[in-house]
């Protein structure tokens, strides 16, 4: 009989990941409120430990609270999705250095598999979060426990209680505090109970984790889902989800962004679709994919006065395709349907009927008509050395940003990914 110890789950989470990320390359931010705005810089995507204390409210606009802020001593950034994205990619790989199984949940979450005794493994926590911090400056927590539902229970309470140094490992509780635990955790606090499904269960007096672990099994599926049944064994520590090594296969792949100004000409539209088709192309050169039916979509303000208008096309590809040219041609096929004079608001690009790309190539006769000149894959080497704007094709490569734009006005250094933008050590 083996004696080696059971798996155990880590959920590695980082700290006000957007924030952090901006404290970084900044750090007279720290110890500061720092909030970071959505797209246009309209309202509160995510803040720092000391915006919540001031009572911040998530998804507050920012033009309403601004004033009060700049009294308050809050500071705003508009979201830098380069700098997050390679903050993230570095959090992650550091990671996985600890840990055969990981799966990279989001943007600034890992579920990493490890086993070893309560001690060990908390120890191991710990040189997790210094090991991070030392290489990235991103602070994170650690919560580890049986499944993957009592890990983030646990990464709760590394949160929660700060005297525990960013790591819980469940296992170190007695199962009396345990039960207190499970009693004082609400069921909308779990993993995947949103509010709706909460107010259904608290209809059948479950109201916190331990009443939902409680309850009988077969009773829950069949109310619920499934879904619902494998979050009451994990809350019970019996693992029903299993660790995703790799990422699922994607059903779509979407591109799409509000404009800080309408768009009401043929000429901007045309330009807006190029763009977003050869950003889309790339996406799918990244995940290895291919698509067979390009959307586009571009839709006017449902606040504005007059009828709220969407314009949409959907084209079936000729043959499956990651070339960006042949993907743009086919969003081009919206403009007919675009009004003139109206004013479009936002708009988006749009691919289904995705699939890992072979390395089998088809007869000439079948080919689409740029694939062979591998324009798809040159334009990602140019742009991942000069930067994003540094080459298009038709008006995507008109040079300088258009005036349509997402609005960044409060935007930080690109450090990680733009060579003009490295920080500078004074020495």
């Amino acid at each position: 009989m083996s004696s080696e110890p059971e798996r155990m789950i880590a959920l590695v989470d980082c700290e006000s990941f957007y924030a952090s990320c901006e404290r970084v390359f900044e750090p007279s931010l720290y110890g500061r409120p720092v909030v970071v705005l959505s797209n246009n810089d309209g309202c509160v995507v995510a803040m720092s430990r000391e915006a919540k204390a001031l009572q911040v409210e998530m998804g507050a606009p920012w033009f309403k609270i601004k004033d009060w802020a700049a009294s308050a001593g809050v500071v705003a950034r508009s979201s830098n999705y380069e700098l997050y994205g390679s903050m993230s990619a570095r959090v992650m790989e550091i990671i996985g250095r600890y840990s055969a199984w990981q799966e990279v949940y989001s943007i600034d979450e890992s579920f990493i598999g490890l086993r070893g005794t309560v001690g060990e493994l908390t120890a191991i926590g710990h040189e997790i979060r210094a090991e991070v911090l030392r290489c990235t400056g991103i602070p994170v927590r650690v919560g580890i426990a049986r499944s993957k539902t009592q890990a983030k229970l646990a990464s709760r309470g590394a949160k929660a209680d700060l005297s525990l140094g960013g790591v819980c490992h469940l296992g170190s509780y007695s199962p009396a505090h345990l039960e207190r635990i499970m009693e004082g955790t609400a069921t909308t606090d779990l993993w995947g109970i949103a509010r709706r499904t909460g107010k259904r269960l608290a209809a059948m007096s479950i109201f916190t984790a331990k009443d939902l672990r409680d309850a009988e099994a077969k009773w829950i599926r069949k109310k619920f889902s499934v879904v619902m049944e494998r979050t009451l064994y994990e809350l019970r520590g019996v693992p029903c989800i299993p660790l995703e090594e790799q990422p699922p296969n994607k059903d779509q792949l979407i591109f799409s962004r509000s404009f800080s100004h309408p768009v009401a000409t043929p000429e901007d539209m045309q330009q807006v679709l190029s763009i977003y088709a050869q950003r889309a192309s790339s996406r799918l050169r990244e995940h290895g994919l291919v698509t067979g039916v390009v959307s586009a979509w571009a839709s006017t303000s449902r606040f504005r006065e007059g009828e709220f208008h969407t314009a949409h096309t959907a084209v079936g590809m000729p043959a499956e395709t990651d070339d960006p040219i042949g993907i743009a041609k086919a969003a081009f096929t919206l403009l007919a349907k675009v009004r003139p004079g109206s004013q479009y608001v936002r708009a988006g690009v749009v691919l289904t009927g995705l699939r890992k790309k072979t390395t089998v190539t088809p007869l000439a006769l079948f080919e689409p008509e740029y694939e062979g000149r591998r324009i798809g894959e040159t334009l990602d080497e140019i742009t991942a050395k000069l930067g994003p704007r540094a080459i298009g094709v038709g008006r995507g490569g008109l040079k300088g940003a258009p005036v349509w734009t997402m609005k960044r006005e409060m935007l930080s250094r690109r450090a990680t990914t733009h060579w003009a933008e490295l920080c500078e050590a004074l020495a």
